[in-house]
């Protein structure tokens, strides 16, 4: 029988199997999302038919694919990006808006440069495809500080993370609820149990957290209490890689991360060394060190 790791939801709760011991990630959708470049930050529409990520290198796209069968057509560049650096998309749980950062000026104009600090910003869904970008206004986006990954629930909290904000030094996770109008004043996310709080993807109905904190990913669920004691996933995705922007499909069944793992992935034969055509193809290929979207399946509450 295949053994399962054990993660403790709050007290009073049932025990929860997040990972199959010896799982091992896969590429996700590899020569479309997963390529030799640099991949990271997934999110899906609802339905699952349409997934979104961030691509490149000095300059960061949002890209999106649709599913085709079993596989996923080809990609196409967000039609409000392609000139700044965007990064980090988040679709809504109800599909009606796309939450990314992004360095844009905040007023259009010809000959602008980027700016230097990030913002959140949004688009609305519409009959015709999504909105011109919106600057979120409110006391989210502030001047002294950039916001990174931000993760919208059902109810339309958010959380984000920011670096050195609001007295808060370093890398700190934070959460500014909905109030119906417009965003409260950010708190921050207080965990003691870890340094800090970097990516959090909060599921949709806010029953648990999943981070990324010193290369490696960690759970933590939602109680009365606040939040438990955040506990790491097991090697099977922490396996000592760069690691970031995890993202828990709406039934709770599938993780998706960014890493450069190979480990496990691709080896060298070494029997057999490889000649120049084939230290291109090594290198042409997306398991070449840089950075990919991976899945492995987990057991996760649904938050449907």
């Amino acid at each position: 029988m295949k053994k399962l790791l054990l993660l403790l939801l709050p007290m009073g709760a049932t025990a929860q199997h997040i990972l199959d011991s010896g799982a091992v990630p896969s590429l996700f959708a590899p020569g479309v999302v997963s390529t030799p470049f640099e991949e990271w930050a997934t999110s899906f529409s609802p339905d699952g038919h349409t997934v979104y990520w961030s691509q490149g290198a000095v300059y960061w796209t949002l890209v999106s694919a649709e599913r085709q069968g079993e596989g996923w057509g080809a990609p196409r560049v967000l039609p409000f990006s392609g000139a700044w650096n965007d990064t980090d998309p988040f679709v809504s749980p109800d599909g009606r808006k796309m939450f990314f950062i992004s360095n844009r000026p905040l007023v259009a104009a010809p000959g602008q440069t980027g700016r230097q600090i990030f913002h959140i910003w949004y688009v609305d869904r519409q009959p015709s495809g999504w909105s011109e970008p919106h600057h979120l206004d409110g006391p989210v986006n502030i001047e002294t500080a950039s916001c990174y990954a931000p993760c919208v629930t059902a109810s339309g909290d958010l959380y984000f993370c920011s670096r050195d904000r609001d007295g808060h030094q370093g890398m700190n996770g934070f959460y500014a609820h909905w109030n119906g109008q417009g965003y409260d004043a950010p708190s921050l996310i207080d965990m003691d149990s870890v340094a800090y709080i970097q990516d959090p993807f909060v599921a949709a109905n806010g029953s648990y957290m999943v981070f990324a904190c010193e290369n490696e990913l960690y759970v933590s669920f939602h109680g009365g209490a606040g939040w438990s004691p955040a506990r790491k996933l097991g090697p099977e995705v922490n396996a000592g890689d760069g690691i970031s922007s995890p993202y828990v499909t709406r039934d709770g069944g599938w993780l998706y991360y960014s890493s450069n793992r190979v480990r496990g992935l691709y080896k060298r034969d070494r029997d057999h060394a490889l000649d120049y055509k084939g230290l291109l193809r090594e290198l042409q290929s997306p398991l070449n060190g840089t950075g990919n979207i991976l899945k492995i399946r987990v057991h996760l509450p649904s938050a449907t």
